[in-house]
């Protein structure tokens, strides 16, 4: 599994006292050094963290690849397809949330032909997209309509969640990663997961990929960024093992 890295909330920081420090370009470093198989950055219309300039340099340092994520509006799929990443996320936005809270809908014509015409553009640039998606079936299938390659399970239900709630959100993020390989998706997952509930999530073999930032920045402010990613990396490799040996994991207090 596919760690990638987001460094989101480095900029958070910096922006908070509108200044130059830290340095997002610099953290993408030391996350790639500590096994980061690439650098996730959201470029939001408000530009609350990661500004242009930002993904303008990791363009040019970033040694695994950048996955850009974008609204699927003119604006920034304009200036996605200029700086041509790896990969583009396309996700939900409204200004008034913290942060993502729900997968793109794609429940109308309207909302389909607007993520069409986004993940068009965007590959005729020759640039990867997937879609940020709750995991349900309806969703998939218009994913892989609308010509997605890949699409990113939301697991923030499955992280907020504790005990049976929790393991009925795995079993349905199973379900969903299933389908989306069968109708020919690759199967990302992200959001909300931490240390202590990535495990299981890790040890499903239909997932290739996970975004994982806030709780590796948490942990970096407390022990450096390459160790933080590191532990993560280490977690994901060890994760089927750990559950499918007897004993060999003990869900946390409250998981």
């Amino acid at each position: 599994m596919r760690l990638y890295v987001n460094i989101d909330h480095v900029a958070t920081l910096r922006e908070a006292r509108k200044t130059d420090e830290p340095d997002p370009v610099r953290a993408a470093v030391m996350a790639e050094l500590g096994g980061a198989e690439g650098i996730t950055v959201h470029l939001r219309e408000d530009r609350r963290h990661i500004q242009d300039r930002d993904v303008r340099i990791l363009m040019e340092t970033v040694r695994t690849g950048v996955n850009l994520e974008i609204a699927a509006e003119d604006e920034v799929v304009a200036i996605t397809t200029e700086l041509r990443p790896f990969q583009v996320t396309l996700v939900p936005e409204r200004r008034e949330e913290i942060t993502t809270e729900g997968g793109l809908s794609l429940s109308t014509p309207d909302s389909r032909t607007r993520v069409r015409s986004a993940t068009r553009r965007l590959q005729d640039a020759g640039i990867r997209v997937s879609l940020f998606v709750d995991p349900d079936e309806a969703t998939l299938r218009h994913s892989a309509d609308v010509g997605a390659e890949a699409v990113e399970l939301h697991t923030g239900e499955y992280a907020n969640a504790r005990g049976e709630g929790r393991a009925r959100e795995l079993t349905r993020l199973q379900a969903a990663a299933v389908l989306g390989g069968e109708i020919g998706l690759a199967v990302h997952a992200g959001h909300g997961l931490t240390y202590e509930n990535v495990i299981p999530l890790a040890a499903l073999p239909e997932i290739e990929e996970v975004n994982i930032g806030h709780s590796i920045m948490a942990r970096a402010i407390l022990v450096g960024m390459e160790r933080a990613v590191r532990e993560m990396r280490d977690l994901l490799r060890e994760a089927p093992l750990r559950v499918r040996e007897p004993g060999g994991w003990v869900p946390p207090l409250g998981w």
